[in-house]
């Protein structure tokens, strides 16, 4: 009866939420055995879920309702889509007005007896955006945009949002525009600088210095002033992960601005200095 409660509820707008992205596969458990199988998200997971959302919502989830297969497209093998009815606890993120309810779609993995987990009464992080036109209706973000709740996570995700919304954020990269090296007086003297892309077109450069006698060494410049003297980002900082996470693994050959080879060699050098010093863009979710 429950089932088919709602769906006269919902009639024709159930296709529609599943269409527009509400149920892509989410990773939920039940019980504390299962929560071992989610990956934890990785700073720049953090980030690309944060940049995603509109809101970040701490819900507890009241009610599910399995959708059947035949009235949810997309549904990968091994998943069970649900219906969501859920109470918001607090609003972590986001300027958007959240009611006390909640609802949306989502797919979560079955368990060992083919069943969906039991979610009724578990605490849950969402990443979401608000459904236009439908107050308290909520659409997952990405492949996995409902996390158990843990006060770890959210101390984890805090900083994250923050620095996407700090005043000096640093812009999107999203790509290398120029690159210049340059020889010194000196017998393996030399600088290289890299500039880069952005959506909003704001200045950014990287300078490497080579000096006789010391390491390589580079910085990153987020304005209109080349500072020689600047570091690289830390690591699992917003600045880092701009780079980190959008610059291509080698120079492109067009934004060479060298003439000559070997000009043109020492840029590619110092760039792959610098994407070895960053490290990888690691992402646990997919």
């Amino acid at each position: 009866m429950l089932k088919t409660k709602y769906l006269s509820i919902l009639g024709s707008a159930l296709i529609p939420l599943c269409l527009n992205g509400l149920a892509e596969p989410v990773m939920a458990q039940s019980d504390i055995s299962d929560q071992a199988a989610i990956p934890a998200p990785t700073y720049a997971d953090m980030v690309d879920l944060a940049e995603a959302a509109q809101l970040v919502a701490h819900a507890e989830i009241r009610r599910q309702i399995e959708v059947e297969p035949e009235r949810a497209p997309g549904l990968l093998p091994g998943f069970a889509r649900l219906y969501i009815e859920a109470q918001t606890m607090a609003l972590v993120a986001g300027s958007a007005p959240v009611g006390e309810s909640l609802r949306y779609l989502v797919d979560v993995p079955l368990n060992a007896k083919g069943k969906p987990p039991k979610l009724k009464n578990t605490q849950v992080l969402l990443f979401a955006r608000l459904v236009s036109g439908r107050p308290g209706e909520l659409q997952l973000v990405g492949k996995q945009g409902q996390f158990p709740y843990s006060a770890v996570l959210t101390e984890r995700l805090r900083p994250v949002l923050s620095a996407l919304v700090a005043p000096d954020a640093p812009p999107v990269v999203t790509g290398v525009r120029d690159a210049l090296s340059v020889r010194g007086n000196l017998t393996g003297e030399s600088e290289t600088q890299i500039f880069l892309d952005t959506a909003d077109r704001s200045p950014v450069s990287i300078t490497v210095l080579r000096r006789p006698g010391r390491p390589a060494a580079w910085g990153v410049s987020w304005g209109e002033i080349i500072d020689q003297s600047a570091l690289p980002p830390q690591r699992d900082t917003l600045e880092w992960y701009r780079l980190a996470c959008a610059l291509p693994q080698t120079l492109p050959a067009a934004a060479s601005l060298s003439r000559d080879t070997i000009s043109r060699q020492m840029a590619q050098r110092d760039y792959a200095f610098v994407i070895a010093s960053l490290g990888p863009c690691e992402r646990n979710l997919r």
